[in-house]
């Protein structure tokens, strides 16, 4: 191999950060790669849900109850002529802003609480572990419905109850994360040369737990839009007549034999968010791996 070959391969494995890996490790992953599309689909829609040409989710029409999808209405019409279409899209904000914000709330409250019991470890770290093993204890949709009827109905406390449900998840992974990285030689190493704990933690230690917590995130997501929805269904989240997926599944429920599009269309943007995250998850994990080449 000659010289210039030589440096010419140096300077490229320089370049060859770990984040740049990753990426060429999902962009390699068709799975991942689908599920990515169909998410930033979704979530663009979302976003220019107010932009796009639909008629007025909350506008009724009583010439227009529950006809069957046409050219005036894609998705047809639900029992007060409300177009499903223009309910779907803006029903898309309620459900990913729920997933993430969700999400947000359990990775916010339980990382830190994670970390810090894991590196402490002593008599916080049995308060925490007993703690997490409660909550663990009880069903996360049956814990998330509890609390947000004691919350009351709305889907900021769908938001909340769904959160706090999600939370111990991250509290137990991280501490088990945080337990296998603190004995590390680099971690020994920064203690003897006298660095604050602050300094390690933010450092040494969360950023070599961030990846599983980056990929445990991604597929809670898809389990918080399922949770909201539930609780949509159950009249616990979003309230009428804003639109969401699970309220519209809680109506299309009456009239499966005289208009089965009511459900379908719901129904089926549910499903496809759910598999579409769990998908980029799973691409996630294989990415993120520094095990995997």
């Amino acid at each position: 191999m000659s010289l210039a070959t030589t440096d010419l391969a140096r300077a490229k494995a320089l370049r060859d950060t770990p984040l740049r890996r990753s990426w060429r490790k999902l962009a390699a992953n068709r799975g991942a790669l689908v599920g990515l599309v169909i998410v930033a689909f979704f979530a663009i829609a979302a976003l220019l849900a107010p932009l796009l040409p639909l008629p007025d989710p909350n506008a009724t029409s009583w010439t227009a109850i529950r006809k069957a999808p046409s050219a005036a209405h894609w998705l047809g019409t639900d029992e007060i002529g409300r177009d499903i279409l223009s309910r779907l899209v803006w029903g898309t904000r309620a459900s990913l802003s729920a997933g993430i914000v969700s999400v947000l709330i359990a990775v916010g409250i339980g990382v830190p609480i994670g970390l810090l019991s894991g590196y402490f470890g002593g008599w916080l770290d049995q308060i925490v572990s007993r703690l997490t093993e409660a909550f663990l204890a009880l069903p996360f949709l049956i814990l998330a419905i509890a609390l947000a009827a004691f919350l009351g109905p709305s889907l900021g406390n769908a938001m909340i109850a769904i959160g706090l449900s999600a939370m111990p998840v991250f509290v137990r992974l991280t501490r088990g994360q945080v337990l296998a990285v603190k004995t590390e030689d680099y971690v020994e190493g920064a203690r003897s040369v006298g660095l604050r704990h602050p300094r390690i933690l933010w450092r040494y230690i969360f950023p070599n737990v961030l990846p599983p917590i980056v990929v445990q995130a991604t597929l809670t997501i898809a389990t918080a839009i399922i949770a909201e929805a539930s609780l949509s269904f159950l009249g616990l989240g979003q309230q009428p007549p804003a639109a969401s997926w699970g309220s519209m599944l809680n109506t299309a429920k009456n009239f499966l034999g005289q208009a089965p599009w009511m459900a379908l269309s719901p129904g089926a943007a549910i499903f496809t968010v759910v598999i579409a995250f769990n998908l980029l998850g799973d691409g996630l994990a294989d990415a993120l791996d520094p095990r995997e080449s």
